[in-house]
C-alpha cells in the first residue's frame, strides 16, 4: 500500500525542551486520518517537522515517498495546508491573497477557488485585517484546496467555525477524499475525528501512544461499564487492575474496562449485581482514557 506520509523515529527538540519523540507514523494513500492528543502533545510540532517547515533533531520523515527534508519544496507541491494559527499580509482582500496563492501553485483558473469559497459563505471582498477569526479560517480552507492538493494536512481546521460551516466543510473533505485526497486530519474536537476519521493516532507528550482503526481502538481496548449494585464499586473490587474513571450515580456504578471480556465477566460474577450494561466507548472516552493520571 502506499503511503502518503511515513515518519520513522522522527524526533524535535527545541533545545533541551521536547517537542516530539521517535515518531513512527504510516498514513495511507486516500485515507482520512485522525491526529489527536491536547494542547501541548507535539501535533504541531508533528506537522511542521512533516513539512520540514522545522527540521527534526533526527529521524526521517517522507511525503509520497519524498524526504521531507531534502525533497521538501517537490514534496509540498503536493500539499494543502491549514496551519493552527492563520496570518496573512495586512491590505490585501481575499480575492487577492487567493489568486496569490494560486499563482504560485501555477493555476490559472480560480473557478474552484470562487466556488469553495462561496460554498463556506467567505467574502472575498473583505481585507485581511478585518476577518474573524472563523473567516479567516474560510480563507486559508480555501487557499489549501485551490490547487486540487494529494495531500491535505490540516491544523485545527474547524477552529472558529460555526456549526453550518463545520458540515459543509465536513461536505467538502468527503469529496476531496472521493477523488483520491489523502486528508492528515489533526484536532482535540473528537467527535469530527471520529465522524470523519477511520483510522487515529493518540499522540502523548509528544510520543506516540496509539494508532489503529477507530473501530479497533473501542472494541479491544475499553469498555464502558455500568453496573447496578447496592453499594459503590472502586478499584479494589477489580484486582486485575483493569477496571478505572469510576462514577456512581444513584445506584449505579460506571467505570471504563481495559482489560479481556472474559476476566470481566469473571470479576463482576463475584459482586451483588442487579443489573449490568456493557458498551462500546467513544473516541473522547478513549483519548481519556489515555491521560488519565492515576492518583
Amino acid at each position: 500500500m502506499t503511503e502518503a506520509i511515513r515518519s520513522r523515529k522522527l524526533t524535535k527538540y527545541y533545545g533541551k525542551h521536547r517537542g516530539i519523540v521517535e515518531l513512527d507514523l504510516e498514513v495511507h494513500e486516500g485515507e482520512i486520518f485522525g491526529f489527536i492528543g491536547p494542547n501541548g502533545a507535539g501535533k504541531t510540532t508533528t506537522i511542521r517537522t512533516l513539512l520540514s517547515l522545522i527540521f527534526p533533531t533526527s529521524g526521517s520523515a517522507e511525503i509520497f515517498g519524498m524526504d521531507a527534508v531534502r525533497e521538501g519544496p517537490r514534496a509540498r507541491r503536493n500539499v494543502g495546508y491549514v496551519p493552527s494559527e492563520v496570518r496573512y499580509y495586512p491590505g490585501m482582500t481575499v480575492r487577492e491573497m487567493l489568486r496569490y496563492a494560486a499563482a504560485l501553485h501555477g493555476v490559472r483558473d480560480l473557478g474552484r477557488a470562487w466556488s469553495l469559497a462561496d460554498r463556506l459563505d467567505l467574502d472575498v471582498s473583505r481585507k485581511a485585517e478585518d476577518l474573524s477569526t472563523g473567516n479567516a479560517r474560510k480563507a486559508a480552507i480555501v487557499q489549501a484546496l485551490l490547487h486540487a492538493p494529494r495531500l491535505l494536512v490540516l491544523d485545527e481546521p474547524t477552529s472558529g467555525l460555526d456549526p453550518l460551516v463545520q458540515q459543509r466543510f465536513a461536505e467538502i473533505l468527503a469529496e476531496e477524499n472521493a477523488r483520491g485526497a489523502t486528508v492528515f486530519l489533526s484536532s482535540h474536537v473528537l467527535s469530527e475525528v471520529q465522524r470523519l476519521c477511520r483510522r487515529v493516532a493518540i499522540v502523548k507528550e509528544g510520543r506516540l501512544v496509539a494508532c489503529e482503526d477507530i473501530a479497533t481502538l473501542r472494541q479491544k481496548h475499553l469498555r464502558k461499564v455500568a453496573v447496578v449494585t447496592p453499594r459503590s464499586l472502586g478499584p479494589a473490587d477489580f484486582p486485575s487492575g483493569a477496571a478505572s474513571g469510576f462514577g456512581r450515580e444513584g445506584d449505579t456504578t460506571r467505570f471504563l474496562y481495559a482489560g479481556d471480556g472474559n476476566a470481566l465477566v469473571r470479576e463482576l460474577a463475584r459482586l451483588d449485581m442487579q443489573d449490568l450494561l456493557v458498551e462500546e466507548p467513544s473516541l473522547e472516552e478513549i483519548f481519556l482514557h489515555y491521560y488519565r493520571t492515576e492518583a
